[in-house]
């Protein structure tokens, strides 16, 4: 049994969730009463609708307590490329998502849901009071957006605990991540029972639908990736910075698809930094930071998926709730776990702004899981090539502010 069980965590993710694809559709064409792979979709997704609150908390609170004030031009300038570009890829996003609505099927749900909210001030005014909702009770409800103010206050609070105290928080975030991520070694199985209750309700038609949705979603990652990126970077440094974006596309974009972790892709991008010789003080902060907070990728998802939900359930959503939702995305985004699948973690904060109920917003992390093996590699090929593309504009950027101009070479 042990050997079984470490050969199969040992076997790749992405090749046992397409196995569990193929299986849940499968047996979803030729057997129609199958309860059992039922409940194993509803464990899975049951399991990470329970943990998730905790995660999102825990992580947060732990940041916060935990951060350390940094100074520097160069830094302060990475940052502040970091969260624009976020914003950005989440403005693009919600905007392809209008553009082009793709629908999702939720077995056994209604296509339309009357208790939408009405217009933008009925969102402003419940968005302010789930703000101050009791904390116990918003991880209990999964409150996100009271889970995220919350966190936030108690983090600032801790930030004058002693050390021993942060060791603890950073433990418990450490032992929470592993919990998500135990869950989520068992997600072929979910997969299999999710695919399962999609084709046997809906039938195959259902993969013409996620496949447009893989398609809107690389699609825009690319665009953000290739387009925004290296225009930003032009503008900055006044050159072409195409072949900046090609170095850092071919060094870290490419490993960073495959390990599906802007974490497990830090020593590239520190290589690749060293290769363009920038400082080392600088890029030792700013690429392990970028791995957890440069998350253009992750906005993407959650805004897109996000907007599928509400074009499916024909919410009206006006102008600026969409831009409320392109800024808990950008938020959201920078808090998003390390583990594979982290961005489908917060989905269901982004549509609490909508008034989408739990369990609709569970089956949209559902759909993304079943196509997070390409989701997933595109969205970390975005994020860690950014984090390397990004601190060498700003570096190259002070060079130039500090007459070693002509120091520069892509």
């Amino acid at each position: 049994m042990g050997k079984i069980l470490k050969k199969y965590v040992e076997t790749s993710l992405i090749l046992r969730i397409a196995i569990g694809l193929v299986l849940g559709a499968i047996l979803g064409v030729f057997f129609k009463n199958l309860g059992f792979l039922v409940l194993l979709g509803n464990i899975f997704i049951g399991a990470l609708k329970a943990l998730a609150p905790i995660l999102v908390f825990v992580l947060i609170l732990s940041s916060i307590a935990s951060s350390k004030h940094i100074e520097g031009k160069i830094i302060r300038d990475v940052l502040l490329l970091y969260m624009a570009t976020t914003l950005i890829a989440s403005i693009i996003a919600v905007v392809v998502a209008n553009v082009f609505p793709v629908k999702l099927i939720f077995p056994g749900s209604s296509a339309d849901y009357s208790a939408a909210p009405k217009g933008i001030g009925e969102v402003l005014s419940t968005f302010i009071l789930n703000i101050f909702t009791n904390p116990v009770a918003s991880l209990v409800n999964g409150n996100y957006i009271a889970i995220l103010f919350w966190a936030c206050v108690f983090g600032i609070a801790l930030k004058m605990a002693g050390d021993k105290t942060k060791d603890v928080l950073k433990d418990l975030s450490k032992a929470v991540s592993k919990t998500i991520a135990w869950v989520i070694q068992f997600a072929p199985f979910g997969i299999l029972g999710i695919c399962y209750n999609n084709v046997a309700t809906s039938g195959l038609a259902i993969f013409k639908n996620y496949g447009l949705l893989i398609v809107e979603l690389v699609v825009t990652m690319m665009f953000t990736s290739c387009v925004i990126n290296p225009i930003l970077g032009t503008i900055l440094l006044k050159r072409n910075t195409y072949p900046l974006l090609l170095r850092c596309l071919k060094k870290s974009a490419i490993t960073a698809f495959f390990t599906r972790s802007s974490a497990a892709n830090i020593p590239m991008n520190m290589e690749l930094c060293k290769e363009l010789n920038l400082d080392e003080d600088v890029y030792s902060v700013t690429i392990p930071l970028g791995s957890i907070i440069n998350m253009d990728g992750a906005a993407v998802v959650i805004a897109i998926m996000t907007i599928s939900a509400v074009k499916t359930l024909n919410i009206p959503a006006s102008l600026p709730l969409m831009f409320i939702l392109c800024i808990i995305a950008t938020l959201a985004a920078c808090g998003t776990s390390g583990i594979a699948g982290g961005s489908l973690m917060l989905i269901p904060m982004a549509c609490s702004i909508f008034g989408i109920p739990q369990d609709i917003a569970w089956q949209v992390v559902g759909i993304g899981f079943m196509i997070g093996v390409i989701q997933d590699s595109f969205e970390t090929a975005l994020n860690s090539s950014g984090d390397a593309f990004f601190t060498a504009v700003a570096s190259f950027r002070d060079w130039q502010r500090t007459g070693k101009g002509d120091m520069i070479k892509f």
